[in-house]
């Protein structure tokens, strides 16, 4: 074999040094900027692990459904109650055939309307008008479900009755499955729905019909258990508080309900509550896409059965209360800061958006617009029940139509204009 000629290894000799140039480079800004690349790599992979506090979004980064945005520096939950015999209320009673018994207050009775005819004014702006053919045409192709408790599911009627009004009855249909009820919109190919998981994990009180439960208790990390039937929403709004407030403790279930001998723990009620909020937070991370989707959470909604709260009676409720507590300051020993504190802190130390309606001061001022007596009882009541009215009215609830077509004025203008 022939040697390589001499000018052949020479070629190779010189190119040597600008392979050596070029190494030694990369290794000197390696060496210079490896920190830098560092930090970038590790800032990135935090994102990904890692809850920070929200960061608000550009202008330019439109959220999903929204069409416009809201009056600069307005706060739509801080405002005033104000008299409207005109626009309110935004439908009647008889006119909408989804309401439960237990909320059509005159059918059952109730001698005034007077609940009837308020409208909320944000001080220094006005909310947008409820459109039922905008909300309806957002919807077509799509899911909305509403997820909690009872009022939840109040809400959720209110907005029914707020939409069906302009579909025709052969286009719409309501059924009930077990937990989950919905609401066909069947033109638009939409459907509103409400699922009965009053704590949003799994619990002993579960039985969308038979939930009431004095001992009640909730299974730790369980919230895939309701929450696989919530997966493909593309608005969802939440709700969970009531159900919580059996006392200064919770009892929380480690292991299953099936297990022989259960491993239960009792935890300060606001530690339960904000193990149930942040299992909820992750479930939203999961399995909500914020480009597609938007969520909502519903703040307590406030009971009045201690009218000694708003200098009345101290053995009186909200039974006979026919006007709202002027005092704008008003909070009711029912509503525990304590648990608005847990929500607070955990929302802000999230970086999913979810968006608070923050329901809890404005209902609080309205003693007169709860259920009362006048609704469908569920057992018959007894003679001394019947002499005594306070000891069986319910102060939870709310007439429909009524304070909560409000609280779905204020969905739709944060829907909308957030």
């Amino acid at each position: 074999m022939k040697p390589p000629a001499p000018s052949s290894v020479l070629r190779k000799a010189r190119l040597s040094p600008y392979l050596f140039t070029l190494l030694a480079f990369i290794v000197f800004v390696t060496v210079l900027y490896g920190e830098d690349f560092t930090c970038i790599f590790s800032q990135i992979d935090d994102s990904n692990h890692h809850h920070h506090p929200p960061i608000s979004k550009k202008k330019s980064e439109k959220l999903p459904f929204a069409i416009g945005e809201s009056e600069k520096g307005c706060d739509v939950f801080s405002g005033k109650w104000v008299r409207d015999e005109t626009s309110r209320p935004l439908y009647q009673e008889s006119e909408c055939p989804y309401i439960q018994p237990q909320l059509t207050c005159q059918e059952h009775g109730r001698p005034e309307r007077e609940y009837q005819h308020w409208r909320w004014q944000p001080h220094g702006c006005s909310l947008p008008s409820f459109n039922a053919t905008l909300m309806l045409e957002t919807l077509r192709g799509k899911r909305m479900m509403f997820v909690g408790d009872s009022l939840n599911r109040g809400q959720y009627v209110s907005l029914i009755c707020l939409l069906h009004s302009i579909i025709p009855k052969h286009a719409k249909s309501m059924e009930t499955f077990g937990s989950l009820t919905v609401f066909t919109a069947k033109d638009y190919n939409a459907t509103i729905e409400f699922y009965w998981a009053p704590f949003l994990l799994e619990s002993n009180s579960d039985d969308a019909v038979i939930h009431r439960v004095s001992d009640r208790m909730v299974r730790k990390g369980s919230i895939n258990k309701h929450g696989k039937h919530w997966k493909g929403v593309d608005i969802m709004v939440f709700n969970t508080y009531l159900w919580w407030m059996t006392g200064l403790k919770f009892k929380i279930l480690q292991g299953s309900f099936d297990d022989e001998v259960k491993d239960v723990v009792e935890l300060p009620t606001e530690d339960a509550y904000r193990m149930g909020m942040k299992s909820m937070l992750r479930w939203v991370r999961k399995n909500m896409d914020p480009k597609k989707t938007r969520v909502f959470f519903t703040s307590m909604s406030p009971s009045h059965a201690k009218s000694i709260d708003w200098g009345g009676d101290q053995a009186g409720n909200c039974y006979n209360e026919t006007t709202m507590i002027e005092d704008p300051s008003y909070w009711g020993s029912d509503s525990r800061k304590s648990i608005m504190e847990v929500i607070g802190e955990v929302f802000s130390k999230s970086n999913v958006p979810i968006i608070f309606l923050n329901i809890t001061q404005l209902s609080g001022y309205r003693k007169d617009a709860h259920t009362s007596i006048y609704k469908k009882q569920w057992n018959p009541l007894t003679a001394e029940q019947l002499a005594n009215p306070v000891s069986y009215a319910d102060c939870v609830h709310w007439c429909l139509p009524g304070l909560q077509d409000t609280w779905n004025e204020l969905l739709f203008a944060k829907l909308f204009y957030p």
